[in-house]
């Protein structure tokens, strides 16, 4: 493979775009956030909540009937539609026109919703980021790949990856299969862990920011967030994932010598994005 390209500081600025003085939420992109399920509403709020501060203009959440007042008091700026079904999602349908989707997080394994899912994929180009259970759901269904459109984002944490690659005896073969995977399907896979790579077809990312902070349950719901927020203000594929990883990290980096290793949470993420923000412009 070639040798990783280093993502720091100076790779970032030739990539960000600071916002418009002029611009209005519906010039910053509209997000749409699906997933939950009974028990894992969470993940939605997460996601979206980072979507939002991650300079979104608009971001409305996808989610079964239970999750609909969970996310309406706990994120007051994010829009809710619901599907017909109480526990899980069944029947992903929307007239929304989103810039960017994110989908996965809390999702469960549900017939109905793999089923859904399956439909909503063989009707949807928009530029999307799928993770969590969605990747497991394209793992047991691995002729699913061809409805995923090229330049879709694939965030899967290293267990997720062996489901979808297969099982790799060493680092080498573990970077020949994704990197074969990326080709194969038109795909961009962020491969989560420490450190996170960025794999576009032969061209792999190394991101330099981050420390242990970031093993957190919810973390990688925050990272979806963060991807689909950037995808929606336009970013393409590629410079939305190694921003969006690179984001997330710095976040970590900022907060650590305020909240130490322990008690960052996945919520502490989104708190600091501010401030990685600023870091850039200053």
């Amino acid at each position: 493979m070639n040798a990783p390209i280093s993502i720091d500081r100076n790779e970032i600025l030739k990539r960000y775009k600071p916002i418009a003085k002029l611009t209005h939420k519906g010039l910053q992109g509209h997000a749409l956030i699906i997933g939950g399920s009974y028990g894992k509403i969470g993940a939605v709020c997460l996601a979206g909540k980072a979507a939002l501060k991650t300079g979104c203009g608009l971001v409305t959440a996808f989610v079964p009937k239970c999750g609909y007042q969970i996310v309406q008091i706990s994120n007051p700026e994010l829009m809710v539609i619901t599907d017909t079904d109480e526990n899980h999602l069944s029947d992903i349908r929307f007239d929304l026109k989103p810039n960017a989707i994110g989908i996965g997080p809390g999702m469960g394994l549900h017939i109905e919703t793999q089923k859904a899912f399956h439909d909503f994929l063989s009707n949807k180009s928009v530029p999307m980021v799928i993770d969590a259970d969605a990747l497991n759901i394209l793992a047991h269904n691995p002729s699913w790949m061809a409805l995923v459109s090229p330049k879709t984002i694939l965030t899967p944490h290293p267990k997720e990856l062996e489901r979808l690659i297969g099982k790799w005896h060493s680092e080498a073969e573990m970077f020949q299969k994704t990197i074969a995977f990326s080709l194969v399907n038109q795909v961009i896979i962020v491969m989560k862990g420490a450190p996170t790579y960025i794999i576009d077809g032969e061209m792999v990312y190394l991101n330099t920011s981050g420390n242990a902070a970031l093993a957190t349950a919810g973390s990688g719901d925050v990272l979806t967030g963060i991807i689909t927020s950037l995808l929606a203000q336009s970013y393409k594929s590629c410079d939305a994932a190694i921003l969006g990883v690179y984001l997330h990290g710095l976040t970590a980096d900022i907060a650590l010598p305020e909240t130490g290793y322990q008690s960052f949470i996945a919520s502490s993420i989104i708190d600091y994005l501010g401030k990685a923000y600023l870091s850039l412009e200053s």
